[in-house]
């Protein structure tokens, strides 16, 4: 299949089913993806308040200072007149009548007053130039009630935790799609030098990250040995909101069971092959349950892009929100790489601005090039002089 082809098929499988939508607190919602709108319930500020650090008056100065309000605290009066001010901290809640805010460096003693107090500071009476509105922040001027702050389909950041806090939120509802690693190969470890013959799982380590960039959760993977039974018996409980990723297992050798599984299972193949290299031994299927299951390759390097090919858009579909890794970007690239015959090309390349340069790569199994890179270059089958495609990566 060609793989601008597979790409869109791996979304499509995992729009087809969205994922639940799950009400977590703040601290778990960071990467998810907002399952609703979220929508102010209350003003912010609730009151009008201060921006600065001063004195909150009435009207023109002169102004007789009634005392002083800190954020957090009851204020001294409740409403000021004309002449009259209160002194402030930032945030700090003025009274009905504020005009304005005057900050401390702007203040200087009423000649008429009792004098000037320490560091600049004026109590008393005192004077000074300000302007209605200066340095006030107006009950509802950052957040009305009620309006949408971030769209359903948004990522959660950082940031967007920080809001949905000051709103006065606990938690948020959120679409989290769960996706299971299984790792095959009698030949496979999870720790320590790898003994001859054995080698370490470079693969699982790099899902986790792939998988929470695209909105999931990943758990710890799963490492299974090169027998039939293991995977039927781990694809047979599969629910039907997950997604699992076996890697290994997805070609055609006498250890791989991965088509044999899914067929038995009654699996649907969306996408069986893929045009590109490295990572062409590539399957997407959907078993009857609704659960996606992408074959990824047992080399490093070609599972990660078969990972770009399939799984992150599968994901990012079912978690409704954009794929990370279409870029939409083009630039121009330098390297030594041909277009194959047949197949896409998928490079390593450090970028800036509109120039790619070609990392230099020795093969499926290698990560050195990818682990350093900015994007990966798309270079199709038949070539022409211009720009080439990027596939974003996380980091």
């Amino acid at each position: 299949m060609p793989w601008p082809r597979a790409r869109e098929l791996a979304r499509e499988a995992g729009a087809a089913g969205a994922a639940p939508v799950g009400e977590v607190p703040l601290a778990r919602a960071l990467g998810a993806t907002l399952g609703a709108d979220l929508v102010s319930a209350v003003d912010v500020p609730v009151l009008d308040s201060a921006a600065m650090d001063g004195y909150a008056v009435s009207g023109g100065g002169p102004w007789t200072v009634l005392g002083r309000t800190l954020a957090g605290h009851r204020g001294p009066v409740a409403r000021l007149d004309g002449g009259e001010a209160v002194e402030v901290a930032t945030g700090a809640v003025v009274p009905d009548g504020t005009t304005s805010v005057l900050p401390y460096e702007h203040a200087v003693p009423d000649p008429s007053g009792p004098g000037a107090g320490g560091a600049g500071r004026v109590a008393g009476h005192l004077n000074g130039e300000t302007a209605p509105g200066r340095h006030l922040r107006l009950r509802g001027e950052t957040t009305p009630a009620g309006a949408v702050v971030a769209r359903a389909g948004h990522p959660v950041t950082p940031v967007l935790l920080g809001l949905a806090a000051s709103l006065g939120r606990d938690t948020l509802p959120v679409l989290r799609p769960r996706v299971r690693v299984l790792v095959t190969g009698d030949e496979v470890v999870r720790e320590g030098v790898p003994r001859p013959g054995a080698v370490r799982d470079a693969i699982g380590p790099v899902l986790p990250g792939l998988v929470a960039w695209a909105g999931g959760d990943c758990a710890p993977p799963d490492l299974l040995a090169d027998r039939r039974g293991d995977l039927d018996q781990a694809l047979e409980t599969v629910p039907g909101t997950d997604l699992v990723a076996v890697c290994g297992s997805s070609s055609a050798g006498p250890a791989d069971h991965l088509r044999a599984a899914l067929t038995a299972l009654g699996a649907r193949f969306a996408v069986d092959g893929v045009a590109c290299r490295p990572g062409h031994p590539q399957v997407l299927a959907v078993l009857p349950s609704g659960a996606l299951v992408v074959g990824l390759p047992g080399n490093p390097g070609a599972a990660l892009t078969a990972a770009l090919t399939l799984l992150v858009p599968a994901l990012s579909g079912r978690a409704g929100r954009r794929d990370p890794a279409h870029t939409g970007r083009r630039v121009r690239l330098i390297g030594e790489t041909r277009p194959h015959p047949r197949d896409v090309r998928l490079v390593p390349v450090r970028v800036s601005r509109d120039l790619a340069v070609e990392l230099p790569s020795s093969g499926s199994a290698d990560l050195r090039a990818a682990a350093v890179a900015d994007a990966l270059a798309v270079v199709p089958p038949v070539r022409v002089p211009g720009r080439v495609e990027l596939v974003g990566l996380p980091w």
